[in-house]
């Protein structure tokens, strides 16, 4: 008998380090559960308006993040990052990188958990600005995608604005630390589904005892 179909929110940021280090056990939940879930990926706009800064105004914590994050969930931080942080000038702007990932979905919106990783691995693993059009090409074509779609995508109003729809709605669904995974419920409300260093058996153990969703 088929499981019924459940949706899910997951609202995380481009460059929310342990968004990073979840993004393994988000993709594997959402795997594991492909036969009943609905996820929906929303970027929550992390690094906005006055804290859209150069990474360096950020350095002289992130280190000692980046350490925790990787003891608690395995992820790998690449050199080019540590470069990157070290140098100082990457701006991080959530809105760039929100808009990035709809332009990259809008060719393929059923791999948008995928290319969200996509986008961190290009910060977290390679040190590229995701505020960068040759950052977006170079993901879209390592994805299989049109590098130049996604680049004349990225580009437009339409495009910008669902991004920015996307940080409105995590708002309104109370959401003010990342990653979060919300199980949507029947009555219109939202359950949130463990935290950072949850494992995907223990989040299908969540999924299973709320029942099901909207």
């Amino acid at each position: 008998m088929a499981r019924p179909r459940q949706t899910v929110t997951y609202a995380f940021d481009a460059y929310c380090g342990w968004c990073y280090g979840y993004g393994p056990t988000v993709r594997e939940f959402a795997a594991v559960n492909a036969d009943r879930l609905d996820l929906r990926v929303l970027s929550g706009g992390l690094f906005t308006g006055a804290r859209a800064q150069p990474v360096g105004a950020y350095a002289s914590y992130i280190p000692q993040s980046d350490a925790r994050i990787a003891e608690l969930t395995g992820a790998v931080f690449g050199a080019a990052y540590s470069r990157a942080v070290a140098e100082g000038s990457t701006v991080l702007d959530s809105a760039d990188a929100a808009t990035a990932l709809v332009a990259l979905a809008r060719q393929a919106p059923e791999r948008t958990l995928e290319l969200a990783g996509a986008l961190q691995g290009a910060w977290y693993r390679d040190g590229r600005s995701l505020s960068d059009p040759a950052t977006l090409k170079a993901v879209a074509a390592e994805a299989g995608l049109d590098a130049e779609e996604a680049a004349a995508a990225y580009a437009r109003p339409d495009v910008r604005q669902e991004a920015l729809a996307g940080f409105r709605e995590v708002r309104r669904l109370g959401v003010d630390s990342f990653p979060t995974l919300l199980l949507h419920t029947p009555d219109g409300g939202v359950r949130r589904l463990g935290g950072p260093t949850t494992s995907a058996q223990a989040l299908t153990r969540a999924l299973d005892e709320h029942g099901t969703g909207a």
